[in-house]
Protein backbone atom coordinates (compact mmCIF):
# COMPACT_ATOMS: atom_id res chain seq x y z
CA UNK A 1 0.00 0.00 0.00
CA UNK A 2 0.98 3.97 -0.37
CA UNK A 3 1.59 5.91 1.91
CA UNK A 4 -1.43 8.26 2.34
CA UNK A 5 -1.36 11.57 2.36
CA UNK A 6 -2.16 13.50 5.58
CA UNK A 7 -3.05 17.29 6.12
CA UNK A 8 -1.18 18.01 9.41
CA UNK A 9 2.45 16.52 10.64
CA UNK A 10 2.64 13.01 11.17
CA UNK A 11 4.63 12.05 14.12
CA UNK A 12 5.03 8.55 13.15
CA UNK A 13 6.26 7.09 16.57
CA UNK A 14 3.19 8.28 18.48
CA UNK A 15 0.77 6.67 15.72
CA UNK A 16 2.97 3.43 16.87
CA UNK A 17 2.12 3.57 20.26
CA UNK A 18 -1.47 3.69 19.42
CA UNK A 19 -1.15 0.93 17.18
CA UNK A 20 0.84 -1.16 20.30
CA UNK A 21 -2.03 0.32 22.78
CA UNK A 22 -4.90 -1.10 20.60
CA UNK A 23 -3.43 -4.57 19.71
CA UNK A 24 -2.79 -5.11 22.91
CA UNK A 25 -6.55 -4.02 24.15
CA UNK A 26 -7.77 -6.26 21.29
CA UNK A 27 -5.37 -9.19 22.11
CA UNK A 28 -6.53 -8.92 25.94
CA UNK A 29 -10.51 -9.86 24.59
CA UNK A 30 -9.03 -12.62 22.83
CA UNK A 31 -6.80 -14.10 25.50
CA UNK A 32 -9.76 -13.81 27.78
CA UNK A 33 -11.47 -15.92 25.74
CA UNK A 34 -9.15 -18.59 24.20
CA UNK A 35 -9.61 -21.40 26.84
CA UNK A 36 -13.36 -21.93 26.28
CA UNK A 37 -13.69 -22.18 22.64
CA UNK A 38 -16.38 -24.54 22.62
CA UNK A 39 -18.63 -21.52 24.10
CA UNK A 40 -17.51 -19.34 21.92
CA UNK A 41 -21.10 -18.36 19.15
CA UNK A 42 -19.63 -18.41 15.81
CA UNK A 43 -21.28 -17.42 12.55
CA UNK A 44 -19.78 -17.64 8.93
CA UNK A 45 -19.09 -14.73 6.51
CA UNK A 46 -18.01 -15.67 2.73
CA UNK A 47 -18.74 -19.15 2.90
CA UNK A 48 -20.00 -21.85 6.06
CA UNK A 49 -16.28 -22.26 6.15
CA UNK A 50 -15.44 -18.90 6.59
CA UNK A 51 -15.89 -18.09 10.56
CA UNK A 52 -16.22 -15.13 12.38
CA UNK A 53 -16.54 -15.13 15.96
CA UNK A 54 -18.01 -13.10 19.44
CA UNK A 55 -14.25 -12.67 19.75
CA UNK A 56 -13.05 -11.59 16.84
CA UNK A 57 -16.35 -8.63 17.23
CA UNK A 58 -15.04 -8.21 20.88
CA UNK A 59 -11.40 -7.47 19.76
CA UNK A 60 -12.26 -5.12 16.45
CA UNK A 61 -14.56 -3.39 19.18
CA UNK A 62 -12.09 -2.54 22.00
CA UNK A 63 -9.43 -1.79 19.17
CA UNK A 64 -11.89 0.57 17.90
CA UNK A 65 -12.68 2.10 21.09
CA UNK A 66 -8.81 2.86 21.81
CA UNK A 67 -8.87 4.70 17.98
CA UNK A 68 -11.80 6.60 18.74
CA UNK A 69 -10.72 7.96 21.41
CA UNK A 70 -6.42 8.40 20.62
CA UNK A 71 -6.74 9.42 16.62
CA UNK A 72 -10.69 10.52 16.83
CA UNK A 73 -10.48 12.40 13.40
CA UNK A 74 -8.80 9.31 11.82
CA UNK A 75 -10.94 7.04 9.64
CA UNK A 76 -11.13 3.11 10.26
CA UNK A 77 -11.85 0.11 8.15
CA UNK A 78 -12.05 -3.34 10.21
CA UNK A 79 -12.57 -7.15 8.81
CA UNK A 80 -15.61 -7.08 11.58
CA UNK A 81 -17.09 -3.32 11.61
CA UNK A 82 -18.10 -0.39 9.52
CA UNK A 83 -16.12 1.84 7.84
CA UNK A 84 -15.54 4.90 9.79
CA UNK A 85 -14.66 8.14 7.08
CA UNK A 86 -11.99 10.72 8.99
CA UNK A 87 -10.74 14.48 8.35
CA UNK A 88 -7.07 13.42 8.74
CA UNK A 89 -6.51 11.63 5.64
CA UNK A 90 -5.10 8.95 7.64
CA UNK A 91 -6.69 5.32 7.59
CA UNK A 92 -6.73 2.69 10.49
CA UNK A 93 -6.86 -0.79 9.20
CA UNK A 94 -7.57 -3.54 11.15
CA UNK A 95 -7.98 -7.55 11.54
CA UNK A 96 -8.38 -7.86 15.52
CA UNK A 97 -8.10 -11.89 15.02
CA UNK A 98 -6.25 -12.68 12.13
CA UNK A 99 -6.62 -16.61 11.79
CA UNK A 100 -10.04 -17.12 12.97
CA UNK A 101 -10.02 -20.80 12.54
CA UNK A 102 -7.22 -21.94 14.01
CA UNK A 103 -8.06 -19.86 17.27
CA UNK A 104 -11.20 -21.74 17.09
CA UNK A 105 -9.41 -25.13 16.90
CA UNK A 106 -6.61 -24.14 19.48
CA UNK A 107 -4.42 -24.10 17.13
CA UNK A 108 -1.40 -21.37 18.49
CA UNK A 109 -1.25 -19.51 15.40
CA UNK A 110 -3.50 -16.14 15.72
CA UNK A 111 -2.68 -13.03 15.92
CA UNK A 112 -3.96 -9.13 16.55
CA UNK A 113 -2.75 -6.30 13.14
CA UNK A 114 -3.55 -3.14 13.61
CA UNK A 115 -1.78 -0.53 11.28
CA UNK A 116 -2.15 3.11 9.78
CA UNK A 117 -2.15 2.63 6.07
CA UNK A 118 1.46 2.74 4.84
CA UNK A 119 2.49 4.75 8.02
CA UNK A 120 2.96 2.32 10.54
CA UNK A 121 2.52 -1.65 11.55
CA UNK A 122 2.03 -3.53 14.51
CA UNK A 123 1.54 -7.50 14.36
CA UNK A 124 1.12 -8.92 17.89
CA UNK A 125 1.16 -12.73 18.45
CA UNK A 126 -0.39 -12.94 22.21
CA UNK A 127 0.59 -16.47 22.83
CA UNK A 128 4.06 -16.53 21.82
CA UNK A 129 4.61 -12.45 23.49
CA UNK A 130 5.92 -11.18 20.67
CA UNK A 131 5.39 -7.67 19.06
CA UNK A 132 6.15 -7.39 15.07
CA UNK A 133 6.44 -3.32 14.41
CA UNK A 134 7.91 -1.11 11.70
CA UNK A 135 6.91 2.71 10.78
CA UNK A 136 7.73 3.81 7.03
CA UNK A 137 10.73 4.01 6.25
CA UNK A 138 12.03 3.35 9.75
CA UNK A 139 13.26 -0.07 11.29
CA UNK A 140 11.52 -2.98 11.67
CA UNK A 141 11.46 -4.41 15.42
CA UNK A 142 10.52 -7.72 17.29
CA UNK A 143 9.95 -7.10 20.49
CA UNK A 144 11.85 -3.81 20.14
CA UNK A 145 14.99 -5.15 18.99
CA UNK A 146 15.88 -4.12 15.12
CA UNK A 147 15.44 -6.56 12.55
CA UNK A 148 18.23 -7.30 9.72
CA UNK A 149 16.98 -6.67 6.25
CA UNK A 150 16.36 -9.96 4.64
CA UNK A 151 18.65 -10.75 1.38
CA UNK A 152 17.46 -13.90 -0.26
CA UNK A 153 18.71 -17.24 0.47
CA UNK A 154 22.59 -18.05 -0.99
CA UNK A 155 20.97 -20.77 -3.02
CA UNK A 156 18.17 -18.81 -4.33
CA UNK A 157 14.93 -19.44 -5.32
CA UNK A 158 15.05 -23.93 -5.04
CA UNK A 159 16.23 -22.77 -1.21
CA UNK A 160 13.37 -20.65 -0.47
CA UNK A 161 10.63 -21.20 1.87
CA UNK A 162 7.67 -19.62 0.69
CA UNK A 163 4.40 -19.11 3.04
CA UNK A 164 0.91 -18.91 1.32
CA UNK A 165 -2.83 -19.32 2.49
CA UNK A 166 -5.71 -20.92 1.00
CA UNK A 167 -9.28 -19.25 -0.08
CA UNK A 168 -12.48 -21.21 1.53
CA UNK A 169 -14.60 -21.59 -1.90
CA UNK A 170 -14.16 -24.60 -3.52
CA UNK A 171 -13.43 -23.35 -7.12
CA UNK A 172 -10.36 -20.98 -5.63
CA UNK A 173 -9.21 -23.82 -3.84
CA UNK A 174 -8.88 -26.06 -7.27
CA UNK A 175 -7.03 -22.65 -9.13
CA UNK A 176 -4.69 -22.28 -6.00
CA UNK A 177 -3.65 -26.22 -5.95
CA UNK A 178 -2.39 -25.49 -9.60
CA UNK A 179 -0.31 -22.76 -8.63
CA UNK A 180 1.12 -25.16 -5.77
CA UNK A 181 1.78 -27.97 -8.28
CA UNK A 182 3.65 -25.98 -10.26
CA UNK A 183 5.83 -23.59 -7.19
CA UNK A 184 6.41 -27.13 -4.83
CA UNK A 185 9.25 -28.70 -7.05
CA UNK A 186 10.79 -25.38 -7.55
CA UNK A 187 11.81 -24.37 -4.07
CA UNK A 188 12.66 -25.50 -0.52
CA UNK A 189 8.90 -26.28 0.97
CA UNK A 190 5.96 -24.23 0.96
CA UNK A 191 4.28 -23.60 4.68
CA UNK A 192 0.65 -22.77 5.15
CA UNK A 193 0.09 -21.57 8.57
CA UNK A 194 -3.51 -19.84 8.30
CA UNK A 195 -2.67 -15.88 9.57
CA UNK A 196 -1.63 -14.25 6.58
CA UNK A 197 -0.43 -11.17 8.62
CA UNK A 198 2.13 -13.69 10.88
CA UNK A 199 3.02 -14.82 7.80
CA UNK A 200 4.25 -11.44 6.50
CA UNK A 201 5.59 -10.52 10.04
CA UNK A 202 7.55 -14.07 10.33
CA UNK A 203 9.21 -13.66 6.75
CA UNK A 204 10.15 -10.05 7.90
CA UNK A 205 11.66 -11.74 10.74
CA UNK A 206 13.52 -14.86 8.69
CA UNK A 207 11.03 -17.29 9.64
CA UNK A 208 10.98 -17.51 5.69
CA UNK A 209 12.00 -15.93 2.97
CA UNK A 210 8.80 -15.06 0.88
CA UNK A 211 5.21 -14.96 1.13
CA UNK A 212 2.40 -15.29 -1.44
CA UNK A 213 -1.80 -14.79 -1.52
CA UNK A 214 -4.69 -14.09 -3.58
CA UNK A 215 -7.96 -12.89 -2.27
CA UNK A 216 -6.60 -11.54 0.93
CA UNK A 217 -7.76 -8.01 2.20
CA UNK A 218 -6.32 -4.58 3.06
CA UNK A 219 -7.08 -5.82 7.31
CA UNK A 220 -4.85 -9.13 6.56
CA UNK A 221 -1.60 -7.35 5.20
CA UNK A 222 -1.50 -3.40 6.25
CA UNK A 223 0.79 -3.98 9.03
CA UNK A 224 2.58 -6.82 7.96
CA UNK A 225 3.27 -4.62 3.99
CA UNK A 226 5.15 -1.76 6.47
CA UNK A 227 7.28 -4.38 8.23
CA UNK A 228 8.03 -6.45 5.27
CA UNK A 229 8.96 -3.00 3.49
CA UNK A 230 11.37 -1.85 6.51
CA UNK A 231 13.41 -4.91 6.34
CA UNK A 232 14.00 -4.61 2.36
CA UNK A 233 11.77 -7.00 1.06
CA UNK A 234 9.38 -6.23 -1.94
CA UNK A 235 5.98 -5.96 -1.97
CA UNK A 236 3.63 -6.32 -5.29
CA UNK A 237 -0.12 -7.03 -6.07
CA UNK A 238 -1.04 -9.87 -7.45
CA UNK A 239 -3.37 -9.45 -10.50
CA UNK A 240 -6.76 -11.41 -10.59
CA UNK A 241 -7.69 -14.69 -12.63
CA UNK A 242 -9.63 -17.46 -13.15
CA UNK A 243 -11.55 -17.72 -9.98
CA UNK A 244 -8.52 -15.78 -8.14
CA UNK A 245 -9.52 -12.08 -6.39
CA UNK A 246 -6.37 -9.46 -6.47
CA UNK A 247 -3.24 -11.11 -3.93
CA UNK A 248 0.19 -10.09 -2.84
CA UNK A 249 3.61 -11.52 -3.18
CA UNK A 250 6.38 -9.91 -1.16
CA UNK A 251 10.00 -11.12 -1.48
CA UNK A 252 13.59 -10.24 -1.79
CA UNK A 253 14.14 -8.55 -5.02
CA UNK A 254 16.96 -11.28 -5.90
CA UNK A 255 13.67 -13.53 -6.21
CA UNK A 256 10.70 -11.49 -7.13
CA UNK A 257 10.64 -12.14 -10.66
CA UNK A 258 11.04 -16.05 -10.50
CA UNK A 259 8.22 -16.33 -7.90
CA UNK A 260 5.83 -14.11 -10.07
CA UNK A 261 6.61 -15.75 -12.71
CA UNK A 262 5.35 -19.29 -10.98
CA UNK A 263 2.59 -17.78 -9.14
CA UNK A 264 1.24 -15.01 -11.78
CA UNK A 265 -1.92 -14.50 -13.70
CA UNK A 266 0.63 -15.50 -17.23
CA UNK A 267 1.95 -18.63 -15.46
CA UNK A 268 -2.02 -19.68 -14.05
CA UNK A 269 -4.17 -18.52 -17.11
Amino acid sequence: MSTVATAEPVDLEELLRVAEEAARVGAAELVSRAGDLTALRVDSKTTATDPVSEADLAAERAIREVLARRVPDDGIVGEEGDDVVGTTGRRWVVDPLDGTVNFLYGIPQWCVSVACEGLVGVVLDPLRGELFAATAGGPATLDGEPLEPRPAPEGGLGHALVHTGFGYAAEVRREQATIVSRLLPAVRDLRRAGSAALDLAWVAAGRGDAYFEYGVKAWDTAAGEVIARAVGLRVERLEPFGALQPGILVAPPALIDELRALVGPVAGA
